[in-house]
């Protein structure tokens, strides 16, 4: 059997999200253990190599080859997010009482794109102040290209 495709990242269990993060799992016995997204491709290769470890899989499905057992692996890996129910409970988008859901989401589609708007203003600002404090890479530059129009309608 040839060896299975890596994906746009480059390695094994992992895959670029449309944000620019690279987002780990790992597939086995036809269940899916999710292990978080990560900034860079390598973070999110080592979390799948640490879960390879774990699972005591062979090490043909390891990303870097070179770890020479499961403490090194789970050294050189970030470390999880833990995600408990406090934490869900802060971060959760739709409240369970709402009556009227198209009216919840067209409120928060309007309060998204009042926040859009103001980036966009803010960074306008910024190019025509000749006394800006923002670096040249800073990333709310990127901000003056932020599309406010198209759902305006």
């Amino acid at each position: 059997m040839p060896p299975r495709r890596r994906g746009s990242s480059g390695f094994r269990g992992v895959r670029a999200r449309p944000n620019g993060r690279f987002y780990a799992e790992m597939r086995a016995g036809g269940f899916r253990l999710t292990l978080g997204t990560y900034n860079t491709p390598e973070l999110a290769a080592r979390a799948y190599d640490a879960a390879t470890w774990r699972f005591r899989r062979p090490r043909r499905d390891m990303n870097f080859p070179d770890v020479e057992s499961l403490e090194e692996g789970e050294f050189l890996a970030p470390t999880p997010c833990l995600v408990d129910d406090d934490n869900r409970r802060r971060h959760r988008q739709f409240p369970n009482d709402v009556d009227n859901t198209d009216a919840f989401f067209a409120d928060l589609r309007a309060h998204r794109r009042s926040h859009r708007r103001h980036r966009r203003a803010v960074a306008e600002f910024e190019l025509d102040n000749p006394n800006t404090t923002w670096a040249d890479n800073d990333p709310r530059w990127e901000d003056i290209w932020t599309e406010t129009t198209s759902d305006d309608e």
